[in-house]
C-alpha cells in the first residue's frame, strides 16, 4: 500500500521519526506527501536523546511541530517486544500521550 493511499482523506498525521540521517530523510520524503496533498501533520521524535540535531532543526526551520519527543530506554524497547504498550508498562507517559492528544486535537479544530 502507498503512502498517499494510507494518509488520503486524513484530518490529521502524526510521522514519527528519530534523530539519525535515514530518519531525517523519511521524514522529509514523507512532509512533501503530506504538504502536496495538504494534509496537516505533526512530528514524533522516538529516542530523541540519541543521533543528532538535525532533526530537530529541519522541523524548525519548516515550522513543522515537534508534538512529542519520547527519550530512548531499554526498558520500553523491551515492554514493545512482549506486546505492552508504553503506557501500560510505564504508567508516567499517560500524561504525556494526554498532551499530545490535545496537542492533535487544537490543530484539526
Amino acid at each position: 500500500m502507498s503512502v498517499v493511499t494510507s494518509v488520503k482523506g486524513s484530518d490529521f498525521c502524526i510521522l514519527v521519526t528519530e534523530p539519525t540521517p535515514f530518519g531525517l530523510n523519511d521524514l522529509i520524503l514523507a512532509v512533501e506527501v503530506l504538504r502536496k496533498l495538504k494534509i496537516p501533520f505533526g512530528v514524533v521524535i522516538n529516542r530523541s536523546d540519541l543521533g543528532n540535531s538535525k532533526t530537530e532543526e529541519y522541523c524548525s526551520q519548516e515550522d513543522i511541530p515537534v508534538l512529542m519527543r519520547i527519550p530512548f530506554k531499554k526498558e520500553i524497547a523491551m515492554a514493545y517486544s512482549k506486546g505492552e504498550s508504553m503506557v501500560k508498562a510505564f504508567p508516567g507517559y499517560k500524561k504525556d500521550f494526554a498532551i499530545l492528544y490535545k496537542r492533535i486535537a487544537e490543530k484539526t479544530k
